[in-house]
């Protein structure tokens, strides 16, 4: 070994609201719980997840292209309103 540290991988998803690549850390994961989407900021939650930014935009973006029961696998529609209150609210809360 040369004594250099290696550069680790930082993984990549992609955001289903605008379908740009981006960092795992830089998005937000969303898990379907019952029939309603819910944000999963530590990334524990059982199941398959989907990722989107943190903003509104994308978050308005999947919801209308009805991008989220389509990632996440699901047979009906999901509700998207808890959701959407969750990421604007965060969006409030930061400066």
């Amino acid at each position: 070994m040369s004594g250099r540290t290696q550069a680790r991988a930082c993984p990549e998803r992609t955001c289903v609201g605008c379908r740009a690549r981006a960092a795992k850390s830089e998005l937000l994961r969303i898990v379907a719980v019952g029939d309603a989407c819910v944000p999963d900021p530590r990334g524990t939650l059982p199941g398959r997840g989907a990722y989107v930014h943190p903003a509104a935009v994308c978050v308005d973006k999947a919801v209308r292209r009805r991008a989220f029961p389509r990632a996440l696998r699901s047979p009906g529609a999901l509700d998207t309103a808890g959701l959407s209150d969750a990421v604007a609210a965060a969006a409030a809360a930061t400066p």
